[in-house]
Order: structure tokens, then sequence, then C-alpha cells
């Protein structure tokens, strides 16, 4: 369903839940980079009505999930700390070249921000089925519902705006380089490395 030319290495779970502090607080940052994402495309492109209206939506839909992984790192006692940087996310942002015309700019916005929703829907599936903590497998199951959406949903907007069949090649041109990626990620307890 969603593409990924690379699964993630299932003992990747494992790693995650022998640091399910650090995992959270990833996680609570990633949700803040969503909505950041989503304002940040407000920003950048006000005329396109139905793309605003729908990242307004998003934007507090990810402000919500923020507050329920922030909610549960408090639960358990933990901090948020600082950020850190996501390699993952550092390395993808290359595949495009700087420049091109606003449409080309906006269809890499919405094709990256797709693949980061579609890796991160793929995670929190295994999270939400591989896990020992009950409570968290059901939290993550809720999570990978919604990430599915969004990833259609980007994707779907960069078909609406940009010529169909460039953003397909571009889509499956983009999946390529994640899987390369991928390939030396999964080693990390964070969302997507």
């Amino acid at each position: 369903m969603l593409g990924l030319k690379l699964p993630t290495d299932p003992r990747w779970v494992n790693i995650a839940e022998k640091n399910l502090k650090e995992i959270l607080i990833d996680h609570a940052y990633c949700e803040q980079k969503a909505a950041s994402t989503a304002i940040s495309l407000i920003v950048s492109f006000p005329e396109f009505t139905a793309l605003t209206q729908a990242m307004v939506d998003l934007v507090q839909e990810e402000m919500s999930h923020f507050k329920m992984v922030h909610d549960e790192l408090l639960k358990r006692g933990f901090e948020m700390g600082r950020d850190r940087k996501d390699e993952y996310v550092l390395q993808l942002i290359n595949f495009f070249p700087k420049g091109g015309s606003r449409i080309d700019q906006m269809v890499h916005r919405l094709l990256y921000a797709a693949l980061i929703e579609a890796r991160s829907c793929e995670r929190f599936k295994l999270l939400s089925e591989e896990l020992e903590d009950k409570g968290l497998r059901v939290f993550y199951k809720k999570l990978m519902i919604s990430e599915a959406n969004h990833y259609t949903m980007f994707l779907n907007f960069a078909r609406q705006y940009g010529n169909r069949e460039e953003v397909d090649k571009k889509w499956q041109s983009l999946l390529d380089f994640e899987a390369e990626i991928m390939k030396d990620l999964s080693k990390k307890e964070s969302i997507h490395g």
C-alpha cells in the first residue's frame, strides 16, 4: 500500500523497545515538524485554496498528535529534551535540485511530505504489532491510520498540482533514493533513523 521499496528491518522494533524514552521524544519532535511543514505550505502557497484548507486541518491534527505523545512522555516520567537532527529527512531533502518553478518546488515538498508520512506509517505499524507494551501498541495503531491518510493526501495534492506523469516518475525515483538511505538507517532509536 505504501509503495516503500525497502521495508524497515523488523529488528528496529527491538531497538525501539529498549529505548522507548528516545523513541517517544523523537516522535514528539516529528509531530511538531509535521505541523510546521503544514504551516510552511500555507505560507508558501496560499493561493492553492484546497491545499491551504487541508493544511489548516493537518496543523490541528499534528498538534493534537504532539499533545498525545507529550502526554505519554509525561505519564512515563520523561521530559522532552532537546531536538535532534533527523538524518533521514536531512538526506531525503537532497534528492530534488534547488530552484525550479514554484509548482515544481511545491510538488517536491509535497512528495517529501508524502514519503515521510509513509515511512512513519510503516514504523507505527511495526510498533503497533510488535511492542510488548499493549497500551503503546494501541496508541501507535491509531497514529498509523492517521499517517496513512496523510501520505495519500500529500501524494494526491502533488498529482493534482503537477503533471501526473512527471509526478509519478519523480515519486518512483524518490522511493528508490529513499530505499538507499534506509540501508544505512534502522539502527537508531528514532522514528525514521
